[in-house]
C-alpha cells in the first residue's frame, strides 16, 4: 500500500520587498529523502520544524538572516545549500532548538533545507523542503578590466571592477573577490573613484607582472548587498595573460621617447608635448595605456584648454579619460622634439607613430617623467594605480592587509 500523498501546501503571495516567502509550519514525518514516513509513531510525535526571520518575522526580508525553529524536541543537524552546492553557514542554539544562519540569504536563489530532529522520547526525525528567494528590487552592476575574456595585456594592467552603483559596504563585497595566478605575483585589491565619480575596486600587483604570467578573477557577488539593500544579481569570471614587457619611456627634459621590450632598448624617437604652460603642459606619472583608438577626432577642451578645438589625429594611443594620449602629429613635421601648439599630447612623427601604434598593447606602461608645470596626473584619472607606493596602495583595501 503505497503512503497518501502529502497535503497540499498553500503559500500566500510575497511582498515587494520581501526576498522570502513565509513557509508554514513543517511536520518532520511529513516528507523524508525517499517519501516513506520519517519516524515511528512508538517513539512519540515528530518534531515540527517552521521557518523566519533572525529577528523573529515570519517573513524574511532581503538581508535577513534565517532561522529554523523545532517544537516539541530539539534540532540535531540543519543543511541549508543552492544550486551550486554552496551552503549556507549557521549554527545551532538555544539548547537545539533554534539554527540561525552567519549570513543574509540571497535574492533569487532557490535553497534547499534539510533537517534532523530528536523528540523527547529519543524519536529522530528528518524533513526535507525547498524555498526560492524573490527577485531583488535593487542592482547593482560592474564592468571588468580588462574587458575581453582571454586577452593578452602589458606588465602594469591592473584588475578593474567598476560599479555602476555606490557600494556602501566595501568589505563585504572585497571578501567575495580573489585573484589567482599560475606564479604566486603578490598584489592588493585597492578602492578608487573612476575619473565619472564612481566606484571602482582594483587589485594591483606589488610590482609590474611578469611576461607570461597567467591572472584569474573570481567575483562571488550572486546575492552580496553592496549596501543599502541593492544586490548583485550574478557571479564573474575572468582570465587574462600577460604579455611581453613593454615599457615606454617619456621624458619631457630631453623630448625623446624610448621604447623597450624585456629590458632591452628597441627604438628611441622624438616627440613634442605640448606648450610649456598650466593649459597645455604634459602630466607626469605612470599611465597604462587604456585603448588603441585609431583615427580620432579630438576635443581639446578635455584636457581643460580653454581655446578647445577639434583636430582629427591618426594612431591615437588613449593614456587618461581626461584626454591625454600619444599619436601622430603631422603638424609638428620638422619640430618633433619641440614645444608645439598641442595640448598635452605626446605627439609623433608619423612614421614613428605608426611603429609604435603596431606594438603596443592595452596595459603597456607609458612613464612620464621630467618637468611639467602641471605636475603629476591625478590618481583617479583612469589608472592612477602606479602613482602611489605599494604601503599606500595596501591601505586602499577595505579588509585588513595580510602582509
Amino acid at each position: 500500500m503505497s503512503p497518501a500523498p502529502a497535503p497540499h501546501r498553500h503559500r500566500p503571495p510575497r511582498s515587494a520587498r520581501a526576498v522570502l516567502a513565509l513557509v508554514p509550519l513543517l511536520g518532520i514525518g511529513a516528507l523524508t529523502a525517499c517519501g516513506g514516513p520519517a519516524a515511528s509513531a512508538s517513539k512519540g510525535p515528530a518534531v515540527r520544524v517552521s521557518l523566519g526571520a533572525a529577528n523573529g518575522m515570519k517573513t524574511v526580508q532581503a538581508g535577513d538572516r534565517l532561522r529554523v525553529s523545532a517544537d516539541g524536541g530539539s534540532l540535531t543537524k540543519v543543511v541549508v545549500s543552492d544550486p551550486k552546492g554552496r551552503r549556507l553557514p549557521g549554527g545551532l542554539g538555544d539548547g537545539g532548538r533554534v539554527w540561525i544562519s552567519h549570513e543574509p540569504t540571497a535574492p533569487d536563489t532557490k535553497y534547499s533545507v534539510a533537517a534532523e530532529a530528536r523528540n523527547a522520547q529519543g524519536g529522530t526525525n528528518e524533513v526535507k523542503e525547498s524555498l526560492t528567494t524573490a527577485k531583488a528590487d535593487k542592482l547593482n552592476k560592474v564592468v571588468l578590466n580588462p574587458g575581453s575574456q582571454g586577452a593578452t595585456v602589458g606588465v602594469a594592467q591592473p584588475v578593474t571592477i567598476t560599479f555602476d552603483f555606490p557600494v556602501t559596504d566595501k568589505a563585504a563585497v572585497e571578501k567575495h573577490l580573489k585573484v589567482t595566478t599560475d606564479n604566486g605575483t603578490p598584489g592588493a585589491w585597492g578602492w578608487v573613484k573612476d575619473h565619472s565619480g564612481k566606484d571602482r575596486v582594483d587589485w594591483r600587483p606589488k610590482e609590474y607582472w611578469k611576461p607570461g604570467t597567467k591572472v584569474g578573477l573570481r567575483a562571488d557577488l550572486n546575492g552580496v548587498d553592496s549596501g543599502g539593500g541593492r544586490y548583485f544579481a550574478k557571479d564573474y569570471d575572468l582570465n587574462f595573460t600577460i604579455g611581453a614587457r613593454h615599457v615606454i619611456e617619456v621624458d619631457l627634459d630631453s623630448k625623446h621617447l624610448t621604447f623597450t621590450e624585456n629590458g632591452k632598448e628597441v627604438k628611441d624617437m622624438p616627440f613634442s608635448a605640448g606648450r610649456p604652460d598650466a593649459q597645455h603642459s604634459a602630466r607626469t606619472g605612470v599611465f597604462p595605456l587604456l585603448a588603441k583608438e585609431g583615427t580620432i577626432t579630438m576635443n581639446s577642451g578635455t584636457a581643460g584648454a580653454g581655446d578647445a578645438h577639434g583636430r582629427t589625429v591618426r594612431d591615437a594611443m588613449k593614456l587618461t579619460d581626461s584626454g591625454t594620449y600619444a599619436h601622430a602629429a603631422p603638424w609638428n613635421a620638422g619640430q618633433v622634439d619641440r614645444a608645439d601648439d598641442g595640448f598635452g599630447c605626446i605627439g609623433l612623427a608619423d612614421d614613428d607613430a605608426d611603429w609604435l601604434y603596431a606594438r603596443v598593447r592595452v596595459g603597456d606602461p607609458f612613464e612620464v617623467t621630467g618637468s611639467s608645470v602641471r605636475g603629476r596626473a591625478a590618481q583617479d584619472d583612469r589608472l592612477g594605480d602606479w602613482m602611489v607606493d605599494w604601503p599606500q596602495w595596501q591601505k586602499k583595501s577595505a579588509l585588513p592587509s595580510s602582509s
